[in-house]
C-alpha cells in the first residue's frame, strides 16, 4: 500500500475518534437510527414477516466480545422473531481460520461470517461484496482489489501495557517510560521485587502476535511500510538488520521478563494472573479492560503505549480488512440477504452499537455518532488513536493488497518465535527458516 493511502486512513481515523473521545457516556441519547420502509435493511425492527434463518459465525477467543455479540444477536431476534440465527461459532480465534476452512470443507460455511482473512476467502470465491446500501453506514471501508467485502465491526484497537499500579508503586516506578530502554529498566525494577514482570497468554497462538507486532512496527514497518510486499518479491529478507533487531528484542524480552509459564497460559487466564499480583503487566488491547475489572473491581491499573528506542510512539491502529461478510452461497437466497442486511444494520444502530462498544471497549467505525462511557484506560486508547503525533501502522498479518502475507505463514511464524525462545536459538539462523517457509507459502498459493 502506498504511504499516501496509509496516511489518509490514519487521518480519517483521527477525525473519527476525536468525536468519540469528546462525547459523554449517555448511550441512550442517540436517536439517529435511520428509518425507512418496512422490510428494508435500514429498519430491521420491521423486517419481512416471512420465516427465514441464516447461519452466523464469529471468533470467540475473547470472552467480552463473545458476550457482546451474543447479546446483540439476542436483542435482534427478540425484535425480529421471524428471523432465526443459528450455528454460532464456539471456536477460539487461535484456530479461527482453520475452523472456517473445515466448515467449508464439510459444506457448512456460514451465511454471515466475521471475516479476518478476507483475501483467503475472496480468492476462494466464498464471500461476496458488501451490499451497496450498507456502505453508507461506515466512515471508511478498506478495499481489496478495488472492492469492499467487510462491514468493519470496530476500528483497529492498539495494544499497549496494562499495568498494576500497586506493582509499579512497590517497585518504585514513579514515571512511565519515555523510551524502550526506560521500559526495560522498569522490568528490572519489577523483577527485583520478586514479581513476574509480564504475563503472556502463549497457549493461544493469536496472543503471540501482540508482542511480535510491537517489535515489527518499531524496527521494520516504521522504516518501510511496504516491507511485506518486498519480502514477497524477494527484495527483502527476514535476515535484514531491522527484522533481526526486532526478533532479537523479542527473544530478550521473553527470556528475561516474561512469566516462565507463558507457553501454557491461555489468553483468558491473563486477567486473573494480573489482578492476583502474580504478574505486574500484560501487553494487550482495550478488550481486556472489562475482563480485568470483572475479575477484581477494586484492581487499579493503567494503560500506555510503549515508545521505541528514540522515544517515538508507534501503534497498530490503521483500518484492516475485517468485519461482517456475506457468503457467496448465502447471497444466492434473497430472503437470507435481506435478513443478514437487517442484522448488520441493527448491529450498527447507534444505541445498540454503543452497548456493544462499551462491552468490548471498541472504536466505532460508523458515520453515525456513537457515544459510550469510558474509563481512564480507554480514554488513553482514544487519545493515542486521535493524536496526530502518534504513528499508525498495521501488524504482520493485518496488511492487505500487495502487503498481505501468505495466510498460513502467520501462525507458523508465531510458533517459530516460540521455539526460538525455548531453545535459545540463533536469531539469524531462525530467520533463514522464516525466509524459506515464506517463499514456500507464496509458491504454494500461486499454484
Amino acid at each position: 500500500m502506498a504511504k499516501k493511502s496509509l496516511m489518509q486512513m490514519a487521518t480519517m481515523m483521527v477525525a473519527l475518534t476525536v468525536v468519540l473521545s469528546a462525547c459523554g457516556g449517555n448511550n441512550g441519547n442517540n436517536t439517529s437510527a435511520p428509518s425507512n420502509n418496512a422490510g428494508s435493511p435500514e429498519n430491521p425492527t420491521e423486517a419481512p414477516k416471512k420465516e427465514v434463518s441464516f447461519t452466523l459465525a464469529y471468533a470467540t477467543g475473547d470472552p467480552s466480545t463473545k458476550k457482546a455479540i451474543e447479546t446483540t444477536i439476542d436483542a435482534f431476534t427478540a425484535k425480529n422473531p421471524n428471523i432465526k440465527i443459528v450455528n454460532y461459532s464456539e471456536t477460539t480465534s487461535a484456530s479461527y481460520l482453520d475452523w472456517l476452512k473445515t466448515k467449508d470443507a464439510v459444506g457448512q460455511f456460514p451465511d454471515l461470517v466475521e471475516m479476518r482473512d478476507t483475501k483467503v476467502f475472496v480468492d476462494a470465491g466464498k464471500i461476496v461484496e458488501l451490499p451497496e446500501d450498507l456502505k453508507g453506514l461506515f466512515t471508511l471501508l478498506p478495499e481489496y482489489s478495488g472492492k469492499v467485502y467487510n462491514a468493519p465491526i470496530t476500528g483497529t484497537a492498539p495494544q499497549g501495557i496494562i499495568y498494576s499500579k500497586k506493582a509499579y508503586a512497590d517497585a518504585g516506578v514513579t514515571e512511565l517510560p519515555k523510551t524502550y530502554d526506560e521500559f526495560l529498566a522498569i522490568q528490572e525494577k519489577l523483577a527485583a521485587t520478586g514479581i513476574s514482570p509480564i504475563v503472556v497468554g502463549g497457549k493461544d497462538i493469536f496472543h503471540m502476535g501482540f508482542w511480535t507486532n510491537y517489535f515489527f512496527i518499531n524496527e521494520v514497518y516504521a522504516k518501510d511500510v511496504d516491507w511485506n510486499s518486498k519480502r514477497t518479491a524477494k527484495t527483502a529478507s527476514f535476515t535484514d538488520a531491522g527484522m533481526v533487531q526486532a526478533v532479537t528484542d523479542y527473544k530478550e524480552l521473553f527470556s528475561k521478563y516474561v512469566d516462565k509459564g507463558w507457553l501454557s497460559t491461555a489468553d483468558n487466564q491473563t486477567a486473573s494472573i494480573l489482578v492476583s499480583g502474580k504478574a505486574a503487566q500484560l501487553f494487550s488491547g482495550p478488550w481486556m479492560f472489562g475482563q480485568i475489572s470483572e475479575a477484581d473491581p477494586s484492581f487499579e491499573f493503567g494503560f500506555y503505549a510503549i515508545p521505541d528506542r528514540s522515544g517515538k510512539v508507534n501503534i497498530n491502529a490503521l483500518p484492516s480488512l475485517a468485519g461482517w461478510s456475506l457468503s457467496a452461497e448465502g447471497a444466492k437466497d434473497p430472503d437470507k440477504v435481506e435478513a443478514m442486511k437487517s442484522f448488520i444494520t441493527f448491529f450498527f444502530e447507534p444505541e445498540q452499537y454503543a452497548s456493544y462498544l462499551a462491552t468490548v471497549n471498541g472504536i466505532p467505525t460508523t458515520t453515525a455518532e456513537v457515544t459510550y462511557e469510558t474509563g481512564e484506560q480507554m480514554k488513553e486508547v482514544l487519545r493515542l488513536v486521535s493524536d496526530s503525533s502518534v504513528n499508525k501502522y498495521l501488524g504482520l498479518a493485518n496488511w492487505f493488497g500487495d502487503n498481505a502475507i501468505p495466510p498460513q505463514f502467520r501462525n507458523w511464524y508465531y510458533k517459530l518465535l516460540q521455539e526460538l525462545v525455548l531453545t535459545n536459538g540463533d536469531v539469524t539462523e531462525y530467520m533463514k527458516k522464516a525466509d524459506a517457509e515464506y517463499d514456500s507459502n507464496v509458491k504454494a498459493n500461486q499454484q
